[in-house]
């Protein structure tokens, strides 16, 4: 897909917005919406999208849509960091097919890393069992 691709209402990330899809949410606000990866690279690796802004990638979103959705990746970002001790944590966000996009609506990954510690691919491998996300999103959500 190419950089300007027409946002499609169908895609993985609408159906979970919309409740056709269940998802492991660690922080909901009437805009804002935050749950676990289920193909985590790392213990932690979590989404941050914009439940409203019909974006298919950082280029073509709304300034105020983005500036209220970097604020909650702040906010799940440090309490990942409080909640799991990472030594890093990094902040992804892909735009267009060729960059590494998988899901054609504007997405953040917010990904716990520590030294030493083997890594996922990105969108690889086998969805990690709801039970497992679930733990770890218990931990930040508390930590939120």
């Amino acid at each position: 897909m190419s950089l300007d691709t027409k946002y499609e209402d169908n895609n993985i990330f609408a159906k979970i917005i919309n409740g056709d899809l269940p998802c492991v949410k660690i922080y909901e606000d009437e805009n804002i919406l935050s749950f676990m990866d289920i193909f985590p690279q790392t213990e932690g690796h979590c989404l941050v999208i914009h439940k409203k802004a019909a974006s298919v990638n950082i280029l073509d979103m709304p300034t105020d849509a983005l500036a209220e959705v970097i604020l909650i990746v702040q906010k799940v970002a440090r309490a990942a960091t409080a909640a799991l001790s990472p030594d890093g944590v990094r902040i992804v966000q892909f735009n267009g097919a060729s960059a590494g996009q998988t899901v054609f609506h504007t997405h953040f990954h917010v990904i716990p890393t520590n030294d030493g510690m083997p890594e996922s691919n990105h969108a690889s491998g086998s969805p990690h069992p709801t039970e497992e996300l679930e733990a770890v999103a218990a931990k930040i959500r508390a930590a939120l």
